[in-house]
């Protein structure tokens, strides 16, 4: 780690690579993991689908401290209208990644193939009531997104959990730029997205942005005042919200 700093309430760790920043990440992740099932029969946790979160992701699978069979797994968001298995499902990314690899209490995906989108949005947010989210992992956009919040659907006051939501093209282009599609015409224009509320009601929550593409988004998130048109930027008044970079995603801080 090159550096620690502190932006509001967001504890923020800067690391000389992406695999360093993976690692720790999923150290203190698999930490609060144990803490939590020390006092709590089940914990709740939702991950992010996104190469930024691969080393993360790859770390935290090999884990074999952690009492799997205690943790309910959730995802944040999901695409509309792809046909089911496709492997650019978040679903399939996360069964991949880590839902296929540890043995699980639950596994709970969000049904982006389901005609009936208003009802998937209730199903699942009558899960997470159910299962109230102890901890989330996940990532920023391009654009500041958090889950597929882009800016103009980004509701810190939303009283969903779950809705239905219009992608904007800079967070469809990053679909392309990550190389999950070939195409931006092949992006989804649709997706089903874990509102903020939804994602700030966690107790704790693991950040991990990696890469020169976010560097714009990291500013934002740490240098303009929390607003919904930078929605990562409301991580700032989370109570226990750390944000894990790289020097890449850091570098316009820095310059």
């Amino acid at each position: 780690m090159s550096q620690t700093i502190k932006k509001d309430k967001l504890e923020v760790y800067v690391f000389e690579t992406r695999a360093a920043l993976g690692k720790k990440a999923a150290e203190m992740a698999s930490d609060k993991i144990r803490q939590l099932l020390a006092v709590k029969p089940v914990i709740n946790i939702v991950f992010a689908a996104a190469p930024s979160q691969n080393e993360f992701l790859d770390a935290l699978a090999t884990d074999d401290s952690i009492e799997w069979n205690r943790i309910n797994a959730f995802h944040m968001d999901e695409y509309l209208g792809l046909p089911v298995g496709a492997p650019e499902l978040f679903s399939s990314f996360l069964k991949g990644k880590l839902f296929d690899k540890v043995p699980f209490a639950s596994v709970n995906c969000i049904n982006g193939t389901d005609p009936d989108f208003n009802a998937e949005c209730e199903r699942y947010a009558q899960l997470l009531k159910d299962n109230p989210v102890d901890i989330v992992c996940m990532g920023i956009g391009e654009n500041a997104h958090i889950a597929f919040n882009d800016p103009h659907v980004a509701n810190f006051n939303d009283l969903k959990l779950v809705k239905v939501v219009q992608l904007d093209q800079p967070c469809r282009q990053q679909q392309v730029n990550d190389g999950c599609f070939a195409t931006l015409n092949d992006v989804p224009q649709y997706a089903l997205t874990l509102t903020v509320p939804a994602l700030m009601s966690a107790g704790y929550i693991f950040c991990m942005v990696p890469g020169i593409n976010k560097a714009t988004a990291i500013l934002h998130t740490l240098s303009d005042a929390v607003s919904e048109l930078y929605p990562s930027t409301i991580l700032k008044r989370h109570n226990n919200a750390v944000l894990f970079v790289d020097e890449d995603s850091y570098s316009k801080i820095t310059r």
